[in-house]
């Protein structure tokens, strides 16, 4: 049985601004975090939700009818759910007491990517959980994080020397995006994760379930991938 609290802070992205070349702007990929609150929940996690700022925006392409499940939906327009209503009471990160959790994991959307690189609070909590042996885990573009999580003894990135994985090269393509996330100057994972030293793995199709687990580093690949991951990051936390 783990020592660590059996409490999970899951990340949301702070950032709710333009991007996509319609003009659309992104930010929380919805799912990306219901499915790993659901499962942390059901696990017996007590879980918070938290952003850089105390603030967030959804990402209105992950809630269309093409991108989000009739029981996924259901959950996103009662505005009374579980789910909505931690979403509605979202903490500003620096506000929190890092070491009251034993699992950090990152939930994505392409606005992670403007955010999570330089979002302090959010990296002082999975610093702070990875020092004390607690899981750290990131699913899609939530990896865009983990070259700036630092391992106090060795002062590096705590994925430098493991096997990462995150959202596609070839996904960005797919979807049009790797042009305007150029453009941005914005760094696309599977770069930040090599360029920290790290061993990138990837799906064979940019949108299968994929998950990669290196101790208790515990990354997914895409939106298919969060419930999985979050399962896997649950399964990690019980061999502590």
């Amino acid at each position: 049985m783990s020592p660590l609290p059996k409490r999970a802070l899951l990340a949301i992205t702070s950032y709710h601004g333009p991007f996509y070349p319609n003009g659309d702007p992104t930010g929380l990929y919805y799912t990306e975090a219901l499915h790993p609150y659901t499962v942390l929940t059901e696990a017996g996690f007590q879980v918070d939700l938290a952003s850089e700022t105390g603030e967030y925006g959804i990402d209105p392409h992950s809630v269309n009818k093409s991108a989000i499940s009739d029981a996924d939906a259901l959950v996103y327009n009662d505005k009374k759910s579980e789910f909505n209503q931690q979403l509605a009471h979202i903490k500003k990160a620096s506000d929190l007491d890092p070491t009251a959790y034993g699992l950090f994991f990152a939930s994505a959307g392409h606005g992670t990517l403007f955010d999570y690189p330089k979002a302090s609070g959010l990296i002082s909590i999975a610093e702070s959980v990875w020092a004390r042996g607690g899981i750290v885990s990131a699913v899609c573009h939530a990896p865009a994080i983990l070259p700036h999580i630092k391992d106090q003894k060795t002062g590096k990135s705590i994925i430098n020397g493991r096997n990462v994985t995150g959202f596609t090269d070839k996904g960005e393509v797919e979807l049009n995006l790797m042009d305007k996330i150029k453009e941005l100057g914005l760094v696309p994972i599977a770069q930040g994760a090599t360029q920290a030293g790290a061993t990138y793995k990837e799906p064979e199709g940019a949108f299968d379930v994929y998950t990669v687990v290196d101790g208790r580093l515990v990354t997914g690949a895409n939106p298919p991938s969060a419930h999985a991951t979050a399962v896997k990051a649950v399964e990690a936390f019980g061999k502590l």
